[in-house]
């Protein structure tokens, strides 16, 4: 079982059980604090947002269950009647604007506001849920991209299926991805150049198959590097040039070396194999920590006072999120640059904010919102921009706000509403579309059971190609793949689904002399998930001094994990 860390400054306030999976789940006074800190005031009297009914897993599963990054199709703008392609597949029950109209003076969003207001004879869930089968919504929230339409993306160039990334060209197939050029099947990078095949690399140049570099140049098929180059199947290295199985070699032996192995049959594919072999001996850090203090989480840099934070930059006294850059005292947000949030998922740039779904730029004061932007004191508003004072996306005066939100809180707390993030029933997608299902897989009668998730059955029509080949008939060697390749399917070795090669992608290949993949891109994307660790924390024994440590490796994994102290004294 995982567990919740409560740090040694503060102390227990009480022990909750999860009202989803029954597992305890601890608060303390800062939680407590915080709650306090964050709860909205109406003509001077403050609402109080009650400790969480969900532990920070199952409130992350929730959030997550509203955020689709990777599964993309074609469908006509409801407003123009044009082809797009959009997050939403056209059997969803909504109206979706291409991005160009969505963010254009050509409709407003109150104009579909409840003429009555709030009825408070029913639920104000029930309420959120017909404005949004109303209101318009954006077909994809990448930005100020240029020929990446098939991404998730922000200011990207020349990119396809590129998902939660910023700032990168021709890249393909890749995510959590930022500052990169020419990076293929890779994950968690940055600043990272020609690179195929990656997970968690960063500034690293022309690495292939490798996991965790920092700082590396033409690395192969190795794990944990730090400013290394010209390195194949090594591990736990610092500073280090033209080694092979942690061997020292001269220039001279490591160039004789590679040219002899990359002309073995199947070598990429024993290569593979081989590297997971020299993982399982290879010494683990229990935690990623770098640069930062008071943190208890994993994959942090700079970060001060961070608890249960996964994936997380520069930021400040925040807690139980996977990814978080920049934020300062925000709680359960997976965003950037917040302050004072509580439960966002997705999220830019937001001031003293709560319970919000896709919340982009310049939004303060914003509760139970979703697609708004550059507004303030928003109650269960959806797509609306430079507004303020406004509930269910009708105006309202100042005053009127503030009147009617304290009501609507005290209903919101009869029923039990208040304090808690939309359900996952009201999400727009199936659960199976969704990142949460990355991180807690469900089978389709698990998360249909009931009634907590949604499920899609929508397939895809798959595009005419002129023949589909098993992957087993592909050979390795790239020279002997032809042009026409671009004009068939591959049949994927695990999943039996065809998938195509783009011509950038083919280059790509050519230029770097890889072979074709045999594998879907959704497949190849699982399989870099499996190789992470699970964003948990757990108990257990420095397999060196035998101290108890929290780690992100449960206590059965068979990895050989050491404590900080005793990790740096192995790498050399």
């Amino acid at each position: 079982m995982s567990m919740y860390p409560i740090p040694s400054t503060e102390t227990l306030a009480e022990t909750k059980t999860c009202r989803h999976c029954n597992d305890s789940f601890p608060i303390t006074d800062k939680d407590l604090e915080f709650y306090e800190k964050v709860s909205p005031v109406f003509d001077g009297k403050k609402y109080p947002i009650p400790p969480p009914t969900l532990c920070p897993d199952c409130r992350q599963q929730r959030r997550l269950s509203f955020r689709n990054e990777r599964k993309l199709y074609k469908r006509k703008c409801d407003a123009t009647g044009k082809d797009m392609i959009s997050i939403y597949s056209p059997d969803k029950p909504f109206k979706v604007y291409h991005q160009d109209f969505w963010w254009s003076d050509k409709w407003d969003a109150t104009e579909y506001g409840h003429a009555d207001g709030m009825d408070f004879e029913r639920g104000f869930f029930e309420q959120f849920r017909e404005l949004a089968l109303r209101v318009p919504i954006i077909n994809s929230t990448s930005v100020w991209n240029e020929n990446s339409d098939y991404s998730w993306s922000l200011d990207c160039k020349n990119c396809y299926f590129l998902f939660a990334a910023a700032n990168c060209a021709d890249c393909y197939y890749s995510g959590v991805a930022t500052d990169c050029n020419n990076c293929v099947d890779s994950t968690d990078i940055k600043g990272c150049e020609n690179c195929y095949m990656c997970i968690q690399a960063e500034n690293s140049f022309a690495c292939f198959f490798s996991e965790n570099l920092n700082d590396c140049a033409n690395c192969l098929f190795s794990y944990w590097l730090d400013n290394c180059t010209n390195c194949i199947f090594s591990a736990n290295l610092k500073n280090k040039k033209y080694c092979v199985e942690n061997m020292q070699l001269t220039k001279q032996e490591y160039e004789q070396y590679l040219r002899a192995i990359l002309l073995t049959d199947g070598f990429f594919e024993e290569s593979s194999r081989h590297l997971q072999r020299i993982k399982m001996k290879t010494v683990r850090r229990n935690l990623e920590i770098t640069n930062s203090e008071d943190c208890i989480g994993s994959m942090l840099t700079n970060c001060h006072n961070c608890v249960n934070i996964f994936y997380g930059t520069d930021s400040e006294n925040c807690r139980n999120s996977e990814g978080s850059f920049k934020n300062r005292d925000s709680y359960d947000c997976s965003s950037y640059l917040t302050e004072l949030c509580l439960e966002i998922s997705t999220g830019w740039k937001i001031y003293h904010s709560s319970f919000c779904n896709e919340t982009f730029q310049g939004n303060k004061h914003t509760l139970y919102s979703s697609f708004c932007s550059n507004s303030s004191h928003l109650f269960g508003c959806i797509g609306l921009r430079n507004k303020s004072h406004c509930i269910l996306n009708r105006q309202y005066t100042k005053e009127q706000y503030e009147t009617l939100v304290p009501k609507i809180i005290e209903h919101m707390r009869k029923t039990g509403e208040w304090g808690e993030f939309f359900p996952s029933s009201m999400s727009p997608f199936g659960y199976n579309e969704t990142v949460a299902q990355e991180y807690y897989p469900l089978s389709r009668s698990e998360a249909t059971k009931g009634g907590v998730f949604q499920w899609s059955d929508y397939e895809a029509p798959f595009p005419k190609v002129e023949k589909i080949i098993p992957a087993s008939k592909l050979p390795e060697d790239i020279a002997k793949i032809p042009d026409d390749i671009l004009n068939w399917a591959i049949e994927c070795e695990v999943t039996k689904r065809p998938f195509r090669i783009i011509k950038q992608e083919l280059e790509f290949y050519r230029k770097h002399n890889l072979p074709i993949p045999r594998r879907h891109p959704d497949q190849r994307h699982l399989d870099r998930m499996a190789l992470r660790n699970p964003r948990k924390l757990f108990e257990r024994k420095c397999d060196k001094c035998h101290e108890v440590m929290i780690t992100t490796y449960a206590p059965e994994r068979p990895e050989k994990v050491y404590c900080e102290s005793c990790y740096e004294k192995v790498v050399v």
